[in-house]
């Protein structure tokens, strides 16, 4: 199976390792580079690709193992690890680098949920002393004053500012962000559809139908093709004797035939895995159980009134309310009121609104459109201060209006440290 590698990411990993081995007097090479970008769209395997083309050896560290319940671990792991790459070198004569995948995941702060523990301070401090010294890394309790050759530092993540700031700046990190454009989608679904034969026009057609999704899509549509004929098979010899046949069994394994890969069949089966996408999206039940958590402490001012009566209606792709209507209350002097509030905000969203203004976060709100959107090109559209919820909802009703048709988000902002809480899609244009 031909691969593709985009010629952009081969030119920048391949120059950032041939430039760590070579000596250019006055000139401070970068130890790390950052390899930054959205999930599922083949950071590592592009990776992988270009090792396997420039016989580059590699020894992994997974983002999982940088953190353990004994302090300092993780970074002695690191030490270890840079030492074995150094000497593949010295004693295979060949390039060997140190890659360390989704490095935010292990040793990032998202948010002030995060715990920012010990070790999350070792692994950033040895990444940066690796940086500063790579030919003198020692592991704990013992020193060794011959110099190691240098072995170029490759990490991957989705958001490499969640990371120690000192640890990513120029000098010790250089940054590569890597969004495969189109021919690059085109190239890449290619190879991974090559032994079906399928045409170059169809290729096109199918990265066309689904531009918005990531690399990694491709290969579960690729997939989800034979799932009918496993299906098949396992109804043939009978869901209880399924393990016999395929676990350690003595007859040989079973073979199927080439399923339809047609472009028909293939956007058929995308669209499934599209509505799927979209149902994970849109149904968040973990943050509609944890309102409901924040919301559930006693209140004396609310228990004593009834429920407001809310009527619904589907459309683009989301649940929306037409109108809320407060029923009478009754006032100090024993008049009763009702105050209507005609809104088009989903339920959850005005609940996520009520949480977040109670917990004294303002509401940030931007908005994209659909071009943009795959490229995460958010732009502000307003920040509420407002604390009061009518108002708030308000605000955000006209900026939905503002931008019918486009993405809108709303997220919370911490006052203090400005990070954002909660960050939802309420809005998506109409297909």
């Amino acid at each position: 199976m031909g691969y593709y590698i985009a010629p952009r990411f081969l030119n920048k990993l391949a120059v950032h390792i041939t430039k760590n081995f070579l000596n250019l007097p006055g000139v401070r090479v970068p130890l790390i580079l950052g390899i930054h970008g959205h999930k599922g769209e083949g950071k590592t395997f592009q990776c992988e690709l270009v090792f396997d083309l420039m016989g580059v050896e590699a020894v992994h560290i997974s983002g999982g193992e940088l953190e353990s319940p004994d302090a300092g671990d993780p970074a002695r792991l690191i030490r270890l690890r840079y030492r074995e790459a150094a000497d593949l070198i010295r004693t295979r004569g060949k390039m060997a680098i140190l890659m360390i995948n989704d490095l935010d995941a292990g040793a990032g702060r998202f948010d002030q949920a995060t715990q920012y523990t010990v070790n999350t301070q070792l692994v950033n401090g040895t990444l940066m002393n690796i940086a500063d010294n790579p030919t003198n890394v020692q592991l704990p309790g013992s020193y060794d004053d011959k110099p190691l050759p240098r072995v170029p530092i490759i990490v991957t993540g989705n958001d490499l500012t969640t990371l120690y700031a000192p640890l990513v700046r120029d000098g010790r990190m250089e940054k590569f962000y890597w969004e495969p454009n189109r021919e690059d989608k085109i190239g890449i679904v290619g190879g991974i559809f090559e032994p079906d034969e399928l045409s170059k026009s169809d290729v096109e057609t199918l990265v066309d139908t689904f531009l918005e999704q990531s690399i990694d899509f491709y290969g579960a549509l690729r997939s989800r093709i034979y799932d009918e004929q496993i299906l098949g098979f396992i109804e043939s010899v009978g869901f209880a004797r399924v393990g016999k046949q395929v676990v350690n069994s003595a007859e040989k394994p079973p073979s199927f035939k080439k399923p339809d890969f047609s472009l028909s069949h293939l956007i058929e089966q995308g669209k499934l895995i599209v509505n799927e996408q979209r149902r994970l999206q849109e149904l968040r039940l973990a943050a509609a159980y944890n309102i409901g958590a924040s919301n559930s402490q006693p209140n004396s001012s609310q228990d004593s009134a009834p429920a407001p009566t809310t009527q619904y209606e589907r459309g683009n792709g989301s649940t929306r309310r037409n109108a809320e209507v407060d029923p009478p209350r009754q006032t100090s002097n024993g008049h009763n009121y009702s105050k209507p509030q005609a809104t088009t905000i989903d339920s959850e969203v005005v609940q996520q609104v009520q949480t977040l203004l109670a917990q004294g976060y303002r509401i940030g709100v931007e908005y994209v459109d659909q071009r943009r959107f795959r490229t995460g090109s958010w732009q502000s559209a307003t920040v509420i201060q407002a604390q009061d919820k009518s108002e708030a909802i308000a605000t955000l009703e006209s900026c939905l209006a503002d931008h019918e048709n486009e993405y809108v988000r709303v997220f919370g902002i911490q006052p203090g440290d400005r990070q954002r809480v909660m960050e939802t899609i309420i809005q998506r244009p109409s297909r």
